[in-house]
């Protein structure tokens, strides 16, 4: 979760809103910047969104929990992105006690981008390691038990963390700072519920993931080398999807990591080595930014996503029995 850790000794220490030294100018593009990435966050996840609702063939489990990362990418667009930005460019907590302990319980959807990534690993596991069992077992609507059940679980310990650490409190605001205040034991449990268990989850499943990809294009290869019958190639031909689908997943996985390890491990030397308040904002606006780049890295790699986008921004949609277009071929 995107949080800063204080003792409880810390409170309003130092705290003081610096004052500005950019330019006019600077200033106005840092600003006409951010409008820029918060209209790409929410624009391209809710093409992800009205996509995955509306076509009828992309009404699967994995587009399913696609679909729960765009929602969570969505939302964190646009009720925390602009506060956070605002906030690093101010250098400065603008917005009062009320939205600074909102922004926070909005953050939580950070987590649930990340265990997400987390249950998309597992899909993508299940998938390609048992294909009969997986489709016998996992449908569209287990998987939509299993999202609202982690939005829930997610929800619930948000509001505990901040409750019990008394962020909901008028004594710990400072003036100019919304900086979220946990005590050690709550510290290291936010650290083992939104970083270790779910990224070690993500990162064993999907090493898994790849030994068994790799092992699928070998029989491939084998296959490819002997006359065999129809039932076969379609064989192949689901093997092949079953690869892409795990590489186009492990390239959204390598960008989420990419984006989130440098907070979390700022997170643990933050106290020990008293780094800077503007690294805080810069990491966390890193983290941020994975919200942003999901869309891309599905327009990049998915041609139903390019396709879909078409059909969308041409309005096609609202034909008559457009839900049913193919947009896999």
């Amino acid at each position: 979760m995107n949080l800063k850790v204080f003792n409880q000794s810390d409170r309003c220490e130092h705290f003081s809103c610096p004052k500005r030294s950019e330019s006019p100018a600077l200033y106005f593009l840092l600003y006409l910047f951010s409008a820029a990435v918060v209209l790409l966050t929410v624009c391209g996840n809710m093409l992800v969104i009205i996509s995955v609702f509306h076509f009828k063939q992309l009404h699967t489990p994995t587009n399913t929990l696609v679909l729960s990362l765009a929602v969570s990418d969505f939302l964190v667009g646009i009720f925390a992105m602009p506060l956070m930005l605002i906030w690093t460019i101010e250098s400065c907590w603008i917005f009062g006690r009320v939205f600074c302990s909102m922004y926070w319980l909005v953050s939580g959807l950070l987590i649930i981008s990340t265990y997400t990534i987390a249950q998309i690993a597992v899909d993508r596991y299940l998938a390609l390691s048992n294909p009969f069992l997986y489709m016998n077992i996992v449908s569209v609507i287990i998987t939509c038990v299993v999202i609202v059940f982690t939005w829930f679980l997610v929800l619930v310990y948000t509001i505990a963390l901040l409750y019990f650490n008394g962020n909901f409190s008028n004594s710990i605001v400072c003036p100019g700072e919304c900086y979220l205040f946990v005590n050690e034991v709550w510290s290291v449990i936010d650290l083992v519920f939104s970083f270790i268990f779910p990224c070690s989850v993500i990162i064993i499943l999907y090493t898994r993931v790849f030994v068994i990809a790799k092992k699928h294009a070998t029989a491939i290869r084998e296959l490819n080398n002997h006359t065999r019958p129809k039932t076969q190639k379609i064989t192949s031909h689901s093997m092949k999807s079953e690869k892409k689908a795990a590489k186009v997943l492990g390239i959204l996985v390598c960008v989420f990591l990419v984006c989130l390890l440098p907070y979390y491990i700022y997170s643990l030397l933050g106290n020990v080595i008293k780094l800077q308040t503007e690294t805080f904002h810069k990491l966390s606006i890193l983290f941020f930014l994975n919200s942003t780049i999901n869309p891309f890295i599905y327009g990049l790699f998915y041609p139903w996503f390019r396709r879909c986008i078409k059909l969308i921004i041409t309005l096609q949609i609202f034909h008559t029995d457009s839900a049913l277009i193919n947009v896999l071929s």
